[in-house]
């Protein structure tokens, strides 16, 4: 019987992502299907040490000294030493000028220290009409990192639908989000890497985040979660309609309740990704102000028992 019912379940999984695969038209209207029930990885982003790195955004660091500022090989060993499966390497920490060199020695120095490098994040804004100047410099700026992302071998790019520009009404705005993110998305898909939108900006909302992804004619386009960023009164029902179109989970070890900020009920997040179904990263995300050496490896020995069903 079990198997029985484990081959089913299976055969029924894999038509679903070959419809989803095969069409490229395809929206994600429906929650991604899924097989063998949920499956939940540690993993840690790179902007949890964003004071810490050389450069960000382009800009030299001017809040740490020099001895004290690492670059992103440093932060893979970071990931290494803390068993922690998974590394996203936001993009804001890399010199501007990045060399490919440097990308394929960071993807060396992960698989040979056991780590995956499960993400990359950009800073772009898809709100911009179709016409404007702005969209056309965040499209090229996402598809360089998508070209990146590939070369460092990450599946997986953070992006965002971004602040509404000065006189783009917020109907517009979503749209021209949607419009931009299927475009971005034809280009990623060739390419094998999902771009997860983030409910970040002007998107506060499980209602206006899953109206974008559902908008967008691609199966590369879903969710990146991100557990700190809802600004309802009540966060985790939230979380809980996102999360079955999930392609990527942050977690923040806080949470906006409103206008205020609130302890995160971790084992309450992993409950309901687990009942969710989720299989991929949950990645921490440590925005806290407190030094990140100390109060991270915790968090994660935390994290790594709700990934475990523990």
């Amino acid at each position: 019987m079990q198997n029985d019912f484990s081959r089913r379940q299976f055969l029924g999984a894999a038509s679903l992502m070959g419809l989803g695969l095969g069409s490229p038209a395809l929206a994600v209207t429906e929650p991604y299907a899924r097989a063998g029930g949920p499956r939940l990885r540690l993993g840690l982003a790179a902007y949890s040490f964003r004071n810490y790195f050389k450069t960000m955004r382009g800009k030299p660091n001017e809040k740490m000294p020099a001895d004290q500022q690492i670059e992103m090989t440093d932060f893979i060993r970071f990931c290494a030493e803390n068993q922690c499966g998974g590394a996203e390497l936001t993009s804001y920490f890399f010199d501007p000028n990045v060399t490919d060199a440097y990308l394929t020695e960071c993807r060396h120095l992960a698989h040979v220290t056991g780590v995956e490098i499960c993400g990359t994040a950009v800073g772009n804004n898809f709100s911009w009409p179709k016409d404007a100047p702005e969209r056309a410099e965040q499209m090229t700026y996402v598809k360089q990192w998508i070209d990146r992302s590939a070369l460092l071998g990450a599946p997986h790019i953070r992006v965002f639908a971004g602040a509404h520009p000065k006189g783009v009404s917020p109907e517009d705005a979503e749209r021209n989000a949607s419009e931009a993110l299927e475009e971005a998305a034809d280009y990623a898909g060739k390419k094998g890497i999902f771009l997860g939108i983030e409910n970040h900006d002007s998107i506060g909302t499980a209602d206006r985040l899953l109206r974008i992804v559902k908008a967008v004619k691609s199966p590369w386009v879903g969710v990146n979660l991100d557990t700190g960023n809802f600004t309802s009164d009540d966060p985790y029902p939230e979380i809980a309609a996102s999360a079955p179109y999930a392609v990527n989970v942050q977690v923040k070890v806080a949470l906006r309740k409103g206008k205020e900020k609130v302890p995160a009920d971790l084992e309450r997040i992993g409950t309901i990704l687990r009942e969710a179904g989720y299989q991929g990263y949950v990645v921490l995300e440590y925005e806290e102000d407190d030094n990140p050496y100390e109060a991270i490896p915790p968090v994660l020995d935390r994290m790594r028992k709700i990934c475990a069903g523990d």
